[in-house]
């Protein structure tokens, strides 16, 4: 673990500039990766507002800033980004084709000993593993939003991780602040393998006109001591991201309690896609004051 200096991060949007930001605050260089050069640009200003914001609340010392910042090198090229990585953290689209031909590269591009993690939430590490030349460095990162609060990484083994390489990441998880939850290769790991029935069977609840959205989430949250309801965290997470995940854990498990609710698959047709479009069970014109949908149909 003490050899991992360089840290690479593949996707500059929400996930992947939480995760540069992370690494960074605790002493790492780290290159964020990205095709665009708007997003790039973006991500280190979304960066310099968070640490702006924890130095407010007394988290970090703000003579720090500059520092932090100045470890962060922004590429629009892989290659050159990947130059020194000791790590390589993917955070693109949730995606198995995509990823695989990311991870085909990667193996191509890096060093021998390189480590090659995906930040995915729910797709086989084993198959993103089978797409490189070293299965034996390649591991899941599950980092959850937002990566500076949050202090749980999910850790996943494929099954061609070596201990080497879980003992590496778990060690470097606990370098960063982090607390390391190791889970085996199956189909939504543990997180997502528990949570996405619970806000699919939110869902249903509601199409089936058992409840409203406002009752199915304050029984969550009054009931269960849920800081958010399921339909509300839905919307954060982005429901065409929890179809995703839900597509994944029926196709992986072939279980009918896995399918995703109808009402969920026409939202996601329909463009409502929660807080990244400003309307899905709730509606986000004011993200601190969100107020119920009023036009879906069930």
């Amino acid at each position: 673990m003490d050899t991992i200096k360089n840290i690479a991060v593949i996707g500059a949007g929400t996930m992947g500039n939480g995760i540069a930001h992370v690494f960074a605050q605790h002493g790492f260089k780290v290159s964020l990766i990205d095709r665009e050069i708007s997003i790039l640009k973006k991500a280190l200003e979304t960066i310099e507002k968070n640490l702006n914001r924890q130095a407010d609340k007394g988290q970090i010392n703000s003579a720090k800033i500059p520092e932090i910042l100045s470890s962060i090198s922004l590429h629009s090229k892989l290659e050159e980004g990947l130059a020194h990585a000791d790590l390589v953290i993917e955070a693109i689209v949730e995606d198995l084709e995509v990823k695989k031909i990311l991870f085909k590269n990667l193996s191509n591009i890096t060093a021998a000993n390189t480590i090659l993690a995906s930040n995915t939430s729910s797709i086989s590490i084993t198959q993103l593993a089978q797409a490189t030349s070293k299965p034996e460095k390649v591991i899941g990162m599950h980092f959850m939003n937002p990566v500076p609060l949050m202090t749980l990484v999910e850790v996943i083994s494929g099954q061609n991780s070596s201990q080497t390489t879980i003992d590496a990441v778990e060690s470097l998880t606990q370098k960063i602040g982090k607390k390391a939850v190791h889970a085996k290769d199956y189909p939504g790991f543990i997180a997502n393998r528990i949570l996405m029935p619970m806000i699919n069977e939110a869902i249903e609840t509601l199409f089936q006109g058992i409840g409203s959205i406002e009752g199915i989430d304050a029984i969550m949250k009054g009931g269960m001591r849920h800081p958010m309801g399921p339909l509300q965290l839905a919307d954060f997470i982005g429901l065409d991201v929890c179809l995703s995940i839900l597509n994944v854990l029926y196709d992986g498990f072939k279980n009918p309690k896995y399918a995703p609710c109808p009402l969920l698959i026409n939202m996601v047709n329909s463009g409502l896609l929660g807080v990244k479009s400003k309307a899905g069970f709730y509606l986000y014109t004011d993200l601190k004051n969100p107020i119920v949908n009023p036009s879906i149909k069930i």
